[in-house]
């Protein structure tokens, strides 16, 4: 039976840098959205999480780990890794339709109810988090 939609939670998940991470991250995220009750946010969630986490592990050469927390209404999906450096600003998705890169952070930008990035500290080592926020309706 799904908890109720209002209690608080969190997860993260620490990867490898695999690009096979993010289809684990993509099901392990579907599973725990279905089981809080919030089926209805599986799609686009999966869809934000799985640019996030791919942008971590194709940019990156260290770790990485996605975090998904629910409070007050709100899904944010968020994944660090270990390259300080912020991320390329998102161009407009439209221009991007062709493209075969650079499309990540468009389509996150285009499907998140608002989007984010900063700089991270972790046990002695410099990153950086890259969010997005679902709002339930």
């Amino acid at each position: 039976m799904p908890e109720s939609e209002s209690a608080p939670w969190e997860y993260t998940l620490y990867i490898p840098n695999d690009l096979r991470a993010v289809t684990v991250c993509r099901r392990t995220l579907r599973l725990i959205l279905t089981m809080h009750g919030l089926i209805r946010l599986v799609d686009t969630a999966e869809l934000l999480a799985a640019e996030l986490v791919s942008n971590s592990v194709r940019h990156t050469k260290g770790p990485a780990a996605l975090r998904v927390r629910w409070s007050a209404g709100v899904l944010r999906i968020g994944a660090w890794d270990a390259d300080p450096e912020p991320p390329e600003p998102p161009g407009e998705l439209a221009q991007l339709t062709g493209a075969e890169t650079g499309r990540g952070l468009a389509l996150v930008r285009a499907c998140a109810d608002l989007w984010g990035w900063q700089p991270l500290t972790r046990d002695g080592s410099r990153g950086k988090y890259v969010w997005c926020d679902l709002v339930a309706a």
